[in-house]
């Protein structure tokens, strides 16, 4: 085995042993590679080895170049096992109304997502801040197949959606993209949401596909402004070399 190739297993390794022994806990964004080339000694492209490794054993989520998170009161947040999860994660007492539950056409969206299923099933969850104070507005929409139709039978009110996606069956997100912008609320969403009509909110939409490219949830999320915001880092020291 050459130098390279030992340096970066130890690597993966020494990252592994943290992960799962919490001392790097969930959610929280690893340093960057510049950083890990420095502590490890080692050139970029060993660390980027690991990372690629650490990806492959779904310990990780890697981002290029810079990363973007979603802040609720000012604490990152990493939603890629759902907005309620990652709420509970920094502490908030979130409860969960469903405002509809169901199988649905949705022809449009069919369409951009170019998936095969005819139906999605759709859910619209409003969330509410210490059981009162409306702080997103979520619309899911997952193809319905002969797979996915079990979700069907469960009590979203309780339960997370992605738990029981990735538990019961099975599904595993692998690549998602997000885009996030502000827009202003119309008369529904601002009655549900306790907003006058027009108040500007985030507004993200998330498209999450499992290994093979097939989508396994669209979701769209209002968020309140006076809590959430779009947070960005950005890795500024890319063109330097780090020590061998």
């Amino acid at each position: 085995m050459s130098r390279q190739n030992r340096a970066y297993l130890q690597i993966c390794a020494a990252l592994e042993e943290e992960i799962r022994s919490g001392r790097l806990p969930t959610g929280q964004r690893l340093p960057g590679e510049y950083e890990l080339a420095r502590r490890f000694g080692v050139s970029r492209m060993t660390v980027r080895q690991a990372l690629a490794e650490l990806a492959r054993k779904q310990l990780i989520q890697t981002r290029a170049g810079s990363g973007s998170y979603i802040t609720f009161d000012h604490r990152p947040l990493d939603w890629s096992q759902g907005w309620s999860r990652a709420l509970m994660r920094q502490g908030a007492q979130v409860t969960t109304r469903v405002l509809y539950f169901g199988a649905v056409v949705e022809p449009e969206l069919r369409e951009r997502l170019q998936v095969e299923a005819e139906r999605f099933i759709a859910l619209d969850r409003l969330r509410l801040l210490e059981g009162c104070e409306p702080i997103s507005l979520e619309r899911s929409r997952i193809p319905l197949t002969a797979q996915t139709s079990a979700l069907l039978d469960i009590d979203f009110a309780h339960e997370s959606l992605m738990e029981a996606l990735t538990g019961r069956l099975g599904l595993v997100p692998a690549t998602g993209e997000e885009w996030v912008e502000v827009t202003r609320l119309r008369t529904e969403e601002a009655h549900l949401l306790g907003k006058a009509i027009g108040e500007a909110f985030l507004l993200s939409r998330r498209v999450t596909r499992d290994h093979e490219g097939q989508v396994i949830e669209h979701v769209i999320s209002l968020l309140d402004p006076s809590h959430f915001r779009l947070y960005m880092t950005f890795d500024l020291n890319q063109n330097e070399r780090p020590r061998r």
